[in-house]
């Protein structure tokens, strides 16, 4: 194995380390909680850049199937008392079902009649959680959504309703659908997404299924979306129509951009960072969109490549010195 190679494990072992011990690390709750909700905007902004970054089609109605996910997930568990596995397992599948509906017919439209399909399937996913009154309490949304679950492992006792216990348990969340992704991404379908996103003809006359691999893609993004509203419901405990509106769609679509769309660390650096900006900008909350205004105009002229450039250019300086490291060790 290459110095290069050590310095690139060595760097992303002292990342993994970092994640294992900043809640012992921490001692604020508050910045615990945002670390969880960076977790869960990770998951959905890591599936709507499947969509959109691999393969090219821009979504502006990704938190509905994040509110699919949520609302059936906290129905199963208040009104069955069903364990959150099941709950969980429902509410991705549900916002997948959903996502497969919605793709058959729209997929086959270009650039921007998809934008404003989905636009409008987002507002009608908002419109029905605020008048299904009977099922969903409309405005005043769903309370007392339990904590996942309770471990007992002889005297170690795991109880998800703690802020440390829950930012593991987002934490590994998160690490099995990066580890999916990854190998979707660098898999045979994945390269035929790509090829999708530059191309769609040319790719259809190299024989790839257009239609097949974008539906796949959508079901895949809708579903992992709704795996990440059913772990914000039972955190936050509560949800309501507002937590899943268009405001949420385009912060997931800023989060992917300014992170770096079409790159896999991307959505990780655009998800953490805007999610801690967003809560110091809290204050200028009614200026949402013109605050989402001037950060595109700051990335798409100053970092065309999103912040996932600033972190190639950091590893690209840091794993050299790390592996001087190992190359002077290595030398008699």
């Amino acid at each position: 194995m290459t110095a290069k190679s050590w310095g690139k494990i060595l760097f992303f072992a002292s990342a993994a380390l970092l994640l294992l011990f900043l809640p012992l690390l921490i001692e604020s709750d508050y910045v615990m909680h945002l670390l969880i909700m960076s977790g869960i905007y990770i998951i959905s902004t890591q599936s709507l850049n499947f969509i959109a970054g691999y393969m090219g089609a821009i979504s502006i109605g990704h938190a509905a199937f994040c509110g699919i996910g949520a609302y059936t997930s906290a129905l199963l568990a208040l009104h069955f008392g069903l364990p959150f596995w099941v709950t969980s397992a429902c509410g991705t599948g549900l916002a997948g079902l959903v996502g497969l509906f919605l793709a058959i017919p729209t997929l086959k439209l270009k650039s921007s009649y998809l934008v404003i399909t989905t636009i409008a399937f987002g507002k009608i996913v908002h419109l029905l959680f605020v008048n299904t009154i009977w099922l969903t309490r409309g405005p005043l949304g769903l309370l007392g959504i339990p904590a996942p679950f309770e471990l007992n492992i002889g005297p170690l006792r795991v109880d998800f309703g703690s802020k440390a216990h829950y930012y593991y348990f987002v934490l590994g969340a998160v690490c099995l659908v990066m580890v999916l992704f990854h190998r979707l991404v660098n898999s045979r379908t994945g390269r035929a997404v790509m090829a999708i996103r530059e191309d769609d003809i040319a790719a259809e006359v190299i024989g790839v299924d257009v239609m097949y691999h974008k539906i796949m893609v959508f079901v895949i993004g809708t579903g992992a979306a709704g795996f990440a509203g059913t772990l914000y419901a039972h955190y936050i405990h509560f949800i309501s129509p507002e937590t899943f509106s268009i405001y949420e769609s385009i912060t997931l679509l800023i989060m992917v951009i300014v992170g770096g769309s079409g790159s896999f660390f991307g959505p990780v650096l655009g998800a953490v960072s805007i999610t801690f900006l967003l809560e110091q900008l809290r204050f200028l909350s009614d200026y949402r969109l013109m605050i989402y205004g001037v950060i595109l105009f700051f990335v798409i002229f100053f970092m065309p490549r999103g912040l996932i450039g600033l972190f190639d250019l950091a590893e690209a300086r840091l794993v050299p010195a790390l592996s001087g490291l190992f190359s002077k060790r290595a030398r008699p």
